[in-house]
């Protein structure tokens, strides 16, 4: 199963917008055009369905509706998420929510609609009339909540399934605690070790083998890769460098590179798990010669397990595979009223460049830059 269709209402930078997806989407835009809160928008949701979540959590996780709120809302003050669920041909799924706050008291976040609908028909359609006696129901979702979840616990599980990386490698090499910077500091790095050491011991080791055939390309020193504890039962990714000495040198995560780190754990991102896998400019750090290459590789192992994978970019070399489609491509235009977002293939005139032959790269990136860039260099100091 994957999203096919996503539609935003009042979600930060979007006021409103409808995006269909493919099973490989490339978010690219400039700065603050909002591709991380298209990504967060699905986080969401992820969020309501988690163990521990629901909308209470996840709202104020983002500090509250009033900063979930698009800026260019004007009257209405909802904030709405819809996706369309496929999987091949047999069922399909669609999950609308709208929310917003109490208007008086603790102003705690409340559905003001929430619909399911299986195969084009609703299954679950709220606020109902248990809800209009009970109004304090409102303030949870269905998702979360077992007695109503039951006729779609698949699209429930499924989005527990959604995973974000954006890996920090000052948070990984660790040295404080930084779980206190973001309650979902796990997907910045917090704990990326401990999570390796719990993976059952064969499906770890075959992981770990598969990134080090990777790495030896990218990194050609390295030749060995493997999971050690030292004698506080700490665990720590320990590779050997071979150099001019007979026996190779140990390193920890410690002293590996920031692109070495980041890449390490982009390789094992995608082989933890089949559900949707969101990437934050995974390019940061890596040499351009890998970072053209990404593409393919995230390709293969998408196709191997069977997940849906979004990329966010502003990297020249990523886009330069002539092997990434048009409508893969999601380009966001910032304006007053919002960020719109269109598919490349979409826009005739950059079709028919794509169909010319010129990469994404040649065509998306100059169409994605701020209008007036080339003014950047006269600025004075």
């Amino acid at each position: 199963m994957y999203i096919s269709q996503v539609e935003l209402y009042s979600w930060k930078n979007f006021r409103k917008v409808v995006a269909n997806l493919k099973e490989r989407v490339f978010l690219v835009g400039p700065n603050a055009s909002g591709k991380s809160n298209f990504l967060d928008a699905l986080r969401f949701l992820r969020d309501l369905a988690a163990p521990g979540g629901g909308l209470q959590r996840a709202v104020d996780e983002r500090g509250g509706v009033s900063k979930i709120r698009c800026l260019a809302a004007r009257q209405d003050p909802d904030v709405g998420i819809t996706v369309v669920l496929s999987n091949g041909g047999n069922d399909s799924w669609k999950y609308e929510i709208k929310f917003n706050q109490q208007s008086r008291g603790h102003r705690l976040p409340v559905i003001r609609h929430e619909v399911v609908y299986k195969n084009n028909e609703i299954i679950l359609k709220r606020p109902d009339d248990d809800d209009m006696k009970d109004p304090i129901r409102l303030t949870q979702t269905a998702l979360e909540q077992i007695n109503l979840n039951a006729p779609f616990r698949e699209i429930a599980k499924f989005f527990e399934k959604i995973a974000y990386l954006h890996l920090v490698p000052q948070i990984i090499r660790g040295g404080r605690d930084w779980s206190s910077l973001s309650k979902q500091a796990e997907a910045f790095g917090y704990n990326f070790l401990e999570r390796v050491a719990k993976t059952q011991e064969k499906t770890r080791n075959a992981r770990l083998r598969r990134i080090l055939q990777a790495l030896k390309i990218a990194v050609p020193q390295l030749k060995e890769l493997r999971l050690d504890q030292d004698e506080f039962g700490t665990p720590h990714l320990v590779g050997l460098y071979e150099h001019w000495r007979q026996l190779p040198a140990k390193q920890n995560e410690e002293s590996f590179s920031d692109g070495t780190l980041r890449l390490l754990g982009l390789l094992w991102a995608l082989q933890d798990g089949d559900g949707p896998l969101l990437l934050e400019e995974p390019e940061l750090s890596l040499h351009s010669g890998v970072i053209r290459r990404l593409p393919g590789l995230i390709h293969r192992i998408q196709r191997e397990r069977k997940r849906q994978i979004f990329i966010s970019t502003h990297s020249f070399e990523l886009l330069s595979d002539e092997g990434i489609a048009g409508d893969e491509i999601l380009m966001l235009t910032p304006n007053q009223e919002g960020t719109q977002v269109k598919t490349a293939a979409s826009q005739p005139e950059i079709q028919k460049l794509l169909d010319e032959g010129l990469s994404p790269a040649d065509v998306v990136i100059p169409y994605t830059e701020p209008r007036d860039l080339h003014q950047l260099e006269l600025f004075k100091l």
